[in-house]
C-alpha cells in the first residue's frame, strides 16, 4: 500500500496524486511507494497545525501529558516491527534499529513528564504597588525537519519537547526515510493526541522549506542536518526573523592518552565510530593518539575494524550496514583517496564491497594511520565507516589540534588522570564531551553543537527553551487592592 501523508487527523494523498519509490539501500529493490507532496500539502498540514495548536495550547500540562505517554507505550510494544522498516529503509542492523526505536520512546516518556515542569517566575517589583510576573507560552506551530540516518528517534527528541510545550507540529522527514515516520504516526494516531496537533507531510526538502520559512503561520523552524543546509535556514529565516533551532554537522575528536585504558578506548572508538556505517553527527572523525602508545593501540583497533562484519542489516550477526546511496561513498572514497596521496598508511580497509546479491554501496571498515591536518579526512565530515589517526605528544598539542575545526559538537577524551579530565574537558570547544565514554546522549541531557555546529540544544530540560517564548507581564495595584 503506498504510505500517506498525515494531518486534520487523518492519512492524505498528495494533491497531485504524485508518488516517488523508496528503496533498501542494501538490496537497491523496492520497499514502497509513498505519496509526493508539494508546497500546497504543506500549506494544508501548516493550516492543519495551526488549528491543533488553539486547541493543545490551551490544554493543562497533565492533558498534554498523557497522549505522549501514550504513545511511548505504543512505541515500545511495536518495536521489533518499526525497527524492521527502519533498518530496510534506512540500512542500519536490526539491533541498532531497535536500539534507537528505544530511544525515540524514551524522549517521549521523559517529555510526558516534564511537560509538568514548565515553571514561571515572581519577580521582586522596584515600588510597593507593582507585582512583576514572568510566564513561559508556547511559541506556535514547529515546522521539523529531520535526517535520514536516525529517522525515528530525531522525530521525537524534536516533537516531544514542542508537545510538551504545547505546541503543534508539522514533520517533515528525510525523503529516503518516510517509512520509519509514518509507522511513528501510526502510533501517535493511536495514542490520544487531538485532531492537527501532530502533522506529517512528505517530499523535497527544498520545496518543503520554502513553505515552512515564507508560512507566517509557523513560528519555529528545528532542524537536525548538514551545517550548509542548516545555514540556508537561518539566511531564508531573517525575512520574518523566524525563530529556528539548528543541530548541523560535527567532526569529533578522540583524545587517547598513554594513562588510558587501551582495550576500552579501542572499544569505545569501535562504538562511536563504526555505528550506522560511521553516519552520524557525532561520530568520530579525527582519532588522536599520544605517540608512546600509538604503535599498540593502532594495532589493535585495526584487528578489530577488520573483524567487523558487513551485509543487509536484517541478517543475523550483521554489524556494519550498506552507506545510504552512491553519493555517500563518493564521498568516502574521495576522502580515503585523498588521505593517501597526502602520506596516509592504509591500515585496513580502503574500498567498496561487494556482497553476493546485494547492489548496495557497502564500504569496508576503514582505517588511515600517519594522518596530517592537510587532508580533507581530517577537515571535512566523513559520514562513512573510515578514522585517519594522528600522533600527538602534548595535552596543550592535541587541544590546539582538536578546536582547530569550524565544528563543535561532540569530543570524546579517554583518561584516567582526573585533573587532566577537566583540564581537557573544559578547554575542548564542543558541546558535549565524553569522557572515557563513546555514548554521551541521553533524553534527560543537552545536545547540541557549539560553532558551525549548530544552534540550540535538545534533550532534558534544556529542550523545552526552543518551544517556549518568555512573557513579562507587569501589574500596577491601585489602592484597595494593595
Amino acid at each position: 500500500m503506498t504510505g500517506y501523508m498525515y494531518y486534520d487527523g487523518q492519512w492524505q494523498k498528495s494533491i497531485s496524486g504524485s508518488t516517488y519509490v523508496v528503496n533498501d539501500p542494501a538490496s537497491g529493490k523496492k520497499i514502497n511507494d509513498v505519496f509526493l507532496g508539494e508546497r500546497e500539502d504543506v500549506a494544508l498540514a501548516i493550516n492543519s497545525a495551526e488549528r491543533g495548536f488553539k486547541a493543545w495550547s490551551k490544554m493543562t500540562a497533565m492533558e498534554r501529558s498523557i497522549p505522549l505517554y501514550n504513545a511511548y507505550k505504543l512505541l515500545i510494544e511495536r518495536k521489533d516491527h518499526i525497527a524492521r522498516i527502519l533498518t530496510k529503509e534506512q540500512g542500519k542492523p536490526l539491533a541498532e534499529a531497535q536500539g534507537e526505536i528505544i530511544q525515540a520512546a524514551e524522549f517521549l516518556r521523559w517529555y510526558s513528564e516534564e511537560a509538568k515542569r514548565i515553571y514561571g517566575e515572581i519577580i521582586p517589583a522596584s515600588t510597593a504597588n507593582k507585582r512583576a510576573h514572568v510566564i513561559r507560552q508556547p511559541i506556535g506551530v514547529v515546522a521539523a525537519i529531520t535526517p535520514w540516518n536516525f529517522p525515528a528517534s530525531m522525530i521525537t527528541r524534536k516533537i516531544a519537547p514542542a508537545l510538551a510545550a504545547g505546541c503543534s507540529v508539522v514533520v517533515k522527514p528525510a525523503e529516503a526515510t518516510p517509512l520509519t515516520a509514518i509507522a511513528l504516526f501510526e502510533v501517535f494516531h493511536e495514542s490520544g493526541f487531538p485532531k492537527g496537533v501532530l502533522n506529517l507531510v512528505i517530499g523535497d526538502g527544498s520545496t518543503m522549506g520554502t513553505e515552512f520559512l515564507e508560512n507566517r503561520k509557523v513560528k519555529k523552524i528545528a532542524f537536525t542536518g548538514s551545517t550548509r543546509v542548516g545555514k540556508q535556514l537561518i539566511s531564508g529565516s531573517a525575512e520574518q526573523v523566524k525563530k529556528v533551532s539548528l543541530e548541523l554537522g560535527g567532526h569529533a575528536p578522540f583524545i587517547v592518552f598513554s594513562d588510558a585504558d587501551i582495550d576500552h578506548a579501542v572499544e569505545a572508538c569501535i562504538i562511536s565510530k563504526y555505528r550506522n556505517a560511521g553516519q552520524t553527527c557525532i561520530c568520530t572523525n579525527r582519532i588522536y593518539v599520544q605517540e608512546d602508545i600509538e604503535e599498540i593501540f593502532s594495532s589493535k583497533l585495526a584487528k578489530r575494524v577488520q573483524s567487523l562484519q558487513l551485509g543487509h542489516g536484517l541478517e543475523d550477526n550483521i554489524e556494519i550496514g550498506p552507506l545510504i546511496n552512491e553519493s555517500a561513498y563518493r564521498k568516502v572514497q574521495e576522502h580515503v583517496e585523498d588521505a593517501l596521496a597526502k602520506g596516509g598508511k592504509l591500515l585496513t580497509g580502503g574500498g567498496r564491497k561487494l556482497i553476493d546479491g546485494m547492489a548496495g554501496f557497502f564500504y569496508e571498515p576503514t582505517l588511515i594511520s600517519n594522518a596530517n591536518d592537510q587532508m580533507k579526512i581530517c577537515n571535512e565530515e566523513t559520514f562513512g565507516p573510515v578514522a585517519p589517526i594522528i600522533k600527538f605528544k602534548s595535552e596543550e598539542e592535541v587541544i590546539e589540534a582538536a578546536n582547530n575545526s569550524v565544528y563543535g559538537l561532540a569530543a570524546y577524551v579517554f583518561t584516567h588522570d582526573l585533573g587532566r579530565t577537566y583540564r581537557v574537558g573544559e578547554a575542548l570547544e564542543y558541546g558535549i564531551i565524553g569522557i572515557n565514554d563513546a555514548l554521551p546522549g541521553a533524553p534527560q541531557v543537552p545536545f547540541g553543537g557549539w560553532k558551525e555546529s549548530g544552534i540550540g540544544r535538545e534533550g532534558g530540560h534544556y529542550g523545552l527553551d526552543a518551544f517556549l517564548e518568555i512573557k513579562y507581564i507587569s501589574i500596577e495595584l491601585n489602592e484597595s487592592e494593595k
